[in-house]
């Protein structure tokens, strides 16, 4: 419904072709910045009916206190891994755990994996690629959020959270003990979950819009041509040099699975390519760009460090195993 609104005002109503490269650009800007600030405000509101009927609490303070041998981060990369979502969807989620106060390895976790694999990216992997590329796929990506959440968590971060979203932390806990205390009744609470939702919004907007809008000028205007080129050329630096290449670009993993195929038939080694999209989906710079309304530039940087050491390993081993 989204797309249609968005074909319809850009192609229809304003008139721009959609054979252009502005014409393909100014529709992802469209379609991508309603779905996206949309999700951000149901999940937003999604989070603080949880928040306040759910003992949130409760579930943080045992994550918190008890040992679970990194079984949390894996639950929370699986979890990721059975969300819909891209890398920028995915944040307004991510900005409701981490307001609920969910231990930030575990939010890290989630938000590894849930733009790498989702059912749509599967079935197109294995109509493409074939079972065992996919098994191997989803394997790994589901091992690379959680064990990246599990080296985030013990770096202890949460220091580096952004002064916004620590003092959405705190308004939140004490909107728990007073709701709590007062037995405010559902019908009475959801205009103010819904005004918080809205608050969340109005902080993040402008943060999604530029990124989207980052994301929109290089969707529509750097052509596949180039990126196969300049990996061919990197030689044995192919897989670092095809993650520092994606990581500006932005596109959900059902996307750009088409775009890997094209990689791979133009001679481009399998883990090179698989690591180009898993950067593209998981590091993009519109995704940074959103994020920096929770993270300080420090943490975003040792997130996307540690992700991309992770990718460029994965790629690596893929050019050696298959």
């Amino acid at each position: 419904m989204i797309q249609t609104f968005a074909d319809w005002l850009i192609y229809d109503l304003i008139g721009l072709d959609a054979s252009t490269r502005l014409g393909e650009a100014v529709n992802f800007f469209v379609y991508d910045s309603l779905k996206i600030v949309l999700l951000l405000f149901l999940i937003s509101i999604v989070m603080g009916v949880v928040n306040a009927y759910f003992p949130v609490d409760r579930l943080r303070n045992y994550l918190s206190s008890h040992k679970m041998y990194g079984f949390q981060y894996l639950v929370a990369s699986i979890f990721g891994a059975i969300t819909p979502f891209c890398s920028c969807s995915s944040i307004p989620l991510f900005i409701g755990f981490v307001k609920g106060g969910i231990p930030l390895g575990v939010t890290f976790a989630f938000l590894i994996t849930s733009p790498l694999v989702n059912e749509v990216a599967v079935a197109m992997f294995l109509g493409t690629f074939g079972v065992k590329v996919t098994a191997i796929y989803v394997v790994c990506g589901i091992l690379m959020g959680a064990m990246g959440g599990f080296v985030l968590g013990k770096l202890r971060l949460d220091r580096y959270l952004s002064p916004w979203i620590i003092q959405m932390q705190q308004m939140q806990m004490q909107a728990d003990v007073a709701f709590e205390a007062e037995h405010v009744p559902f019908l009475e609470r959801l205009p103010i979950i819904a005004k918080d939702a809205l608050g969340i919004v109005r902080g993040v907007i402008l943060y999604v819009l530029l990124g989207i809008a980052i994301g929109a000028g290089i969707h529509g205007y750097v052509p596949e041509d180039f990126f196969a080129d300049f990996m061919r050329k990197a030689g044995v630096l192919g897989v670092p040099a095809s993650v520092l290449i994606a990581v500006p670009m932005y596109a959900n993993a059902a996307g750009i699975v088409p775009v890997v195929e094209v990689f791979v038939a133009k001679g481009i080694p399998l883990g090179t390519a698989l690591a180009f999209m898993m950067s593209v989906v998981g590091l993009s710079l519109p995704e940074a760009t959103m994020l920096k309304k929770v993270m300080t530039w420090r943490l975003i940087g040792i997130f996307f460090g540690t992700v991309a050491l992770m990718i460029m390993l994965l790629g690596w081993t893929f050019n050696v195993v298959l």
